[in-house]
């Protein structure tokens, strides 16, 4: 299974990664498009935390007893037998938020114009995640299988 881990030590807190992300998510795929023309704008699935000098990126763990597969009411949080990732269809969420709530790492979003949720996929059609693709210094690498 894919997973994206943060190498908090080599984190500038550029936010790079977030912007990598939502231009990934965008109907346009074009950065200025992205943030200036898109509605609902799309949003990141990587929040930067920083508290200087500490800085580093929080996206989905893919949990192995993922909390907010368990508590998603109407199965719109599911793991993906064939990836072992955790993905979301938004055409199932009812925007009950239950699995931000539950999730340990604060690591799925609340999408207020959509009113449902927006959670890391690892961006499994991408040969490197985009998040990763786009850290200038090296601190999110992608890994494969267990980690």
């Amino acid at each position: 299974m894919r997973r994206i881990v943060a190498k908090q030590v080599h984190c500038m807190g550029c936010g790079l990664c977030e912007v990598g992300c939502i231009v990934q998510h965008s109907k346009s795929k074009d950065p200025v498009k992205a943030y200036n023309r898109e509605y609902p704008r799309p949003i990141s699935r990587v929040r930067l935390e920083m508290n200087k000098p500490i800085s580093f990126a929080i996206q989905c763990r893919h949990c192995d007893t993922a909390p907010c597969a368990v508590a998603c009411l109407t199965g719109a949080m599911k793991r993906d037998e064939k990836t072992g990732l955790v993905k979301h269809n938004p055409d199932k969420c009812i925007g009950c938020w239950t699995c931000i709530m539950v999730c340990p790492y604060g690591a799925i979003k609340a999408d207020i114009s959509g009113k449902i949720v927006a959670k890391c996929d690892a961006c499994a059609d991408l040969a490197i995640p985009a998040c990763v693709a786009s850290c200038p210094n090296g601190a999110l690498e992608c890994k494969e299988g267990t980690v």
